[in-house]
């Protein structure tokens, strides 16, 4: 194993879901100013779930991406979503540095239970107070996020080397 290459390997592969996630962070950023301006419709509401969904997605792919790397996978049972996001924080120590901290933690677990909603809510449909309160949220969150995953990549650079 060339540990060199594979960490290049993996931090390319890490910029770019990184970068998926901003991506939708930004259509989430659209979707905040409309909320801020008039009484979202129901189809804004429902959009915004939408996106809501697929950026906790995106955040997991991220997960599964630094757990299948530096650890292998966690086994794919009842608490899996749980136990791979509580993954994240734990420094595995001689192996990673963690990869979220107790705040984004703790605002990624609440996005883990809104995507759960999300998608058993085709019978009865969102709460517009909830989406509402959760895109403000998450647009604010977002700094704290990614300044986690540049001290993780700092690390994990360091390691490279």
């Amino acid at each position: 194993m060339d540990t060199e290459k594979d960490i290049t390997v993996f931090l390319s592969e890490f910029e770019f879901q990184v970068d998926l996630i901003q991506t939708i962070y930004e259509r989430l950023a659209d979707k905040l100013v409309v909320f801020e301006k008039e009484t979202p419709s129901r189809e804004m509401i429902d959009s915004t779930g939408y996106w809501m969904h697929n950026l906790y997605c995106a955040f997991e792919d991220l997960f599964k991406q630094v757990s299948s790397f530096w650890e292998n996978n966690l086994n794919a049972d009842g608490d899996y979503h749980v136990n791979l996001l509580k993954r994240m924080m734990i420094n595995i120590k001689d192996i990673r540095p963690p990869l979220l901290f107790l705040d984004s933690y703790e605002y990624l677990n609440e996005l883990r239970g809104f995507r759960h909603v999300f998608r058993h809510a085709y019978s009865y449909g969102l709460d517009d107070e909830r989406v509402a309160y959760l895109i403000r949220k998450t647009i604010s969150k977002k700094a704290t996020i990614l300044a986690d995953f540049s001290k993780f990549r700092e690390k994990i650079e360091k390691l490279g080397k």
